[in-house]
């Protein structure tokens, strides 16, 4: 085409026409995508910062299932606790009848209530994990709180498993409580282990209240993240609409101013006839 001769003033007009119809199009790119970025050759700058903070907030959010279950885990600990504490109450009622009772038959009966609670504190912790960790088995919990795995929270559990061993040390007498002594040891057993129960969901509580922090937080920046990357790359709908009404009418009076100067290159062909 290199040997076709145009006219300054059609080629001025279809030059005019040629950039108005590319920046139709990406107009209706920035439309159809939603976003006045799409690409580096759009704004280099705007376009690897949001990726920068895209992929953060990706990294956050992969973060936000470790705390959610790392909560759960703690969460059910508690119940363990709680319910635990219960029987441990329990128990302490079939002391005190014991105490109070002058009958060996009652306090043989009563001892082996007890020693069936025993039992059920350690079953009881056995079913408190959550997701194949229980903080009431032995087990510790570590939850990572950034993207980076500096920032880390551990919940070292305890085992309750037996209620007879350490740290509860609720045992009870062989003699099914046949003197008064072994019921007195049994209180103080008792007590103690209140004592530790207590202990620990204070320690519990601290940590869930620390991980639930930091998911509020973690959450509040995945927003401020995500908001800050939409702001770089987002187009506005309203304005990108109204450019390519006005981009139509450009081309519409680009394709008009065209045909005169094409109109006029014929007026010098009449001049031949």
């Amino acid at each position: 085409m290199s040997d076709i001769v145009l006219s300054a003033g059609v080629r001025s007009n279809l030059l005019q026409l040629q950039q108005t119809s590319d920046l139709i199009t990406q107009t209706q790119n920035k439309l159809a995508s939603g976003k006045k970025v799409n690409s580096a050759l759009d704004n280099a700058i705007n376009f690897f910062t949001a990726q920068g903070l895209d992929t953060r907030a990706r990294n956050l959010n992969g973060l936000l299932d470790s705390m959610s279950n790392g909560i759960n885990t703690i969460q059910a600990a508690n119940n363990g606790i709680t319910s635990i504490t219960k029987l441990v109450q329990s128990a302490q009622a079939l002391v005190s009848q014991a105490q109070q009772a002058n009958n060996v038959t009652t306090q043989a009966n009563l001892s082996t209530q007890f020693n069936s609670l025993l039992t059920q504190i350690g079953q009881l912790a056995s079913d408190s994990g959550f997701n194949g960790v229980n903080l009431l088995g032995g087990n510790t919990l570590t939850v990572t709180l950034n993207e980076t795995a500096t920032s880390t929270i551990a919940v070292t559990g305890v085992n309750y498993t037996n209620a007879a061993a350490a740290p509860l040390s609720i045992a009870n007498a062989a003699n099914n409580w046949a003197g008064a002594a072994d019921i007195t040891a049994a209180s103080t057993a008792l007590s103690a282990a209140l004592t530790s129960l207590q202990s620990e969901a204070q320690t519990l509580s601290s940590s869930l209240s620390t991980v639930q922090i930091r998911q509020d937080f973690t959450k509040a920046m995945i927003t401020t993240l995500q908001t800050g990357s939409d702001n770089l790359t987002l187009a506005d709908s309203n304005a990108e609409g109204a450019n390519l009404l006005a981009l139509q009418t450009r081309q519409q009076l680009s394709s008009t101013a065209l045909s005169l100067a094409a109109q006029a290159d014929q007026n010098v062909l009449r001049l031949f006839r």
